[in-house]
């Protein structure tokens, strides 16, 4: 064998080690920014729908508390939240969500409460039923969150 082959062997090895190195390298970068864009797009699909379902929640509540005719349409509106819910969400969100929508429905069925009973139902605390639902979405994001975040 030549002598002045070795290092023209040498050196396209070298080139060709780099090269793959480097698209190996360019291949984990695009491969981690799409793993995070993903991840961002969940999150923020997450929170549009429990803050649609929290604004959605609250009003039909306090239509509940105050009248006994339900708004069938709305409700079949959170119920279709709370389904979306089932696709995207932990167990505990989700069966938080459905004690709130049970919540509603229960109320539909009360006695009507007046404003002396709503103001001291809101000062007692009573009239929060999205705390743990709340508090779920909480925890859930912070589990979702990013190890480096951490």
């Amino acid at each position: 064998m030549d002598a002045s082959v070795i290092p023209a062997i040498a050196a396209l090895a070298g080139a060709a080690i780099g090269s793959f190195t480097s698209v190996v390298a360019s291949w984990l970068t695009q491969h981690t920014q799409a793993r995070m864009q993903r991840r961002t797009q969940n999150q923020n699909r997450r929170e549009d729908l429990y803050k649609e379902f929290i604004g959605d929640a609250s009003r039909l509540y306090i239509d509940a508390l105050q009248n006994n005719k339900p708004d069938v349409s709305a409700l079949m509106g959170l119920y279709a939240e709370l389904s979306r819910m089932r696709i995207l969400s932990s167990a505990e969100v989700v069966n938080c969500a459905d004690q709130i929508v049970k919540k509603i429905v229960d109320s539909y069925l009360e006695p009507n409460k007046t404003f002396p009973e709503l103001r001291e139902m809101a000062n007692s605390g009573m009239i929060d039923p999205l705390g743990s639902f709340s508090e779920a979405c909480r925890a859930e994001f912070q589990f979702l969150r990013s190890p480096f975040d951490r």
